[in-house]
């Protein structure tokens, strides 16, 4: 009995004298896993913020355009495209094209370049090359848009019989 004790003092007094060994080493980790997950939780908050801010300028273009105010709406919305936010960036471009606010369809394909860039679901992406399809179409690209409805086809898209249609008619 007297040796298990022995045994576990002596356990214990390594224990405490690894510890004051590497002090330093210790304090440093958690030094640093403090900084680390401060930083991770601030930067997930400001994501928050700036997810509720976007979400707010969609809600107020949509208001602009019940009252008719089309210019402040577009506006709001290619602010919204630039965000670069994967969610309301696609929304407020499909709004865009949907209440044709704007005339330019050279800006038009750019904002499908900045959408097709962000780092989106494959459905999600494929959705967003359709949709450049109808609209290159639409402006009498139409070669241009065959080539995207092509290319969904190829790529055994969700939207692929879909395509196959717009294709034959």
């Amino acid at each position: 009995m007297e040796q298990e004790i022995d045994k576990s003092f002596e356990n214990k007094n390594k224990l405490f004298s690894i510890l004051k060994e590497n002090k330093i080493k210790l304090i440093s980790v958690l030094f640093i896993s403090l900084i680390l997950s401060s930083t991770f939780i601030f930067f997930k908050m400001n994501e928050n913020k700036k997810n509720i801010l976007i979400s707010e300028k969609y809600i107020q273009a949509g208001l602009f355009l019940a009252a008719d105010e089309n210019e402040k709406s577009k506006k709001l919305l290619e602010d919204i495209i630039l965000s670069k936010n994967k969610f309301y960036s696609v929304l407020a471009l499909n709004t865009l094209i949907e209440k044709n606010l704007e005339k330019d369809e050279n800006k038009v394909l750019s904002y499908f370049e900045i959408v097709g860039n962000l780092s989106l679901k494959q459905e999600q992406r494929d959705l967003v090359i359709l949709k450049k399809a109808l609209f290159l179409i639409k402006i009498l690209k139409i070669d241009e848009g065959k080539k995207l409805l092509k290319k969904l086809i190829d790529g055994e898209s969700k939207f692929k019989s879909l395509s196959e249609e717009i294709l034959n008619n």
